[in-house]
């Protein structure tokens, strides 16, 4: 059984991550039913185990966006700068008030739902600038100089507005609105153990209107500082994680999530909307059925 956990579980975890990494999402809430289902690992440290997979896979994945140029570090410190301090406020809210998560599931199910319907059929973002854009909108049509281009350039930086050029066209997102989106989300990720990366992703590609291209590394990144703190938090609370499921599904992790980096250039947008979007509605059907099961 050991010999088959070594081989298989890091092959799982490589193929979850090569795709989910693309959208900006660690994957790590189809491996938890994947644990329960097939490994009978029901213990709630399995939670903090799939954190670990999270806190061992992603940093590959945010280095090789970092290696792309495709790394907006205003972004990423505007989503952690919000994230962050509203776990720590989420956790303190379940503890001593909302031990019993299951009726906000259902509500963040549906948002979740919305958001997935919204990022699968919202025309793409470069689709408004067909005939200007040089981004990469088939497999077919990307050569070698477009490939070459495809990176990210910050030409303002202020702490009301951030703009970026990618790919020929001007994208810029309010700091301040992505900081309180960011704390309330991550509000919700401490109270309800609700993954905030699933939120975040869709939320900059479908309502601010950002390239998956330039957010999946910094939607990662928030991902893994919450991560380290959730394996922390539920070792405190004497659940802490297999080092061993961890590890092994880690290890798939940072060469699926390094890879998923480096081929998410070649990939359609349209493509990555479509795998983000089904990603968030299987996640949202999942918060919608345990409340009636």
């Amino acid at each position: 059984m050991i010999e088959y956990e070594y081989i298989f579980l890091p092959l799982f975890a490589f193929l979850i991550s090569l795709f989910t990494s693309q959208a900006g999402v660690s994957g790590a809430f189809l491996i938890l039913p994947f644990q329960i289902s097939v490994l009978g690992f029901t213990s709630p440290a399995v939670s903090s185990t799939n954190l670990l997979y999270n806190v061992v896979s992603i940093p590959s994945g945010v280095y090789g966006y970092i290696r792309e140029k495709r790394f907006i570090l205003p972004l990423t410190a505007s989503i952690v700068l919000g994230t962050l301090p509203g776990v720590f406020i989420g956790a303190f809210i379940r503890i001593n008030y909302l031990p019993d998560p299951k009726s906000f599931k259902l509500f963040a199910g549906f948002v979740l739902f919305y958001l997935g319907l919204r990022t699968i059929f919202a025309r793409t973002i470069f689709a408004k600038k067909k005939t200007e854009s040089k981004a990469i909108d088939s497999i077919e049509s990307v050569d070698s100089e477009s490939v070459k281009n495809f990176t990210v350039r910050v030409v303002h930086k202020g702490i009301r507005r951030v703009t970026y050029e990618f790919s020929g066209e001007s994208f810029s997102f309010s700091v301040p609105l992505i900081f309180v989106v960011s704390l309330l989300i991550g509000i919700v990720s401490g109270t309800y153990g609700v993954g905030g990366g699933a939120f975040v992703a869709p939320f900059l590609i479908s309502v601010m209107g950002l390239p998956a291209y330039t957010i999946a590394g910094s939607t990662l990144f928030a991902t893994f500082l919450t991560s380290i703190f959730g394996v922390v938090y539920y070792a405190a609370l004497g659940y802490p994680p297999d080092l061993l499921y961890g590890i092994l599904l880690g290890v798939g992790g940072i060469f699926g999530m390094y890879l998923g980096s480096r081929i998410q250039k070649f990939m359609p947008e349209r493509a990555i909307r479509l795998i983000l979007g089904i990603l968030i509605m299987a996640l949202s059907l999942r918060y919608i059925t345990q409340y009636f099961i």
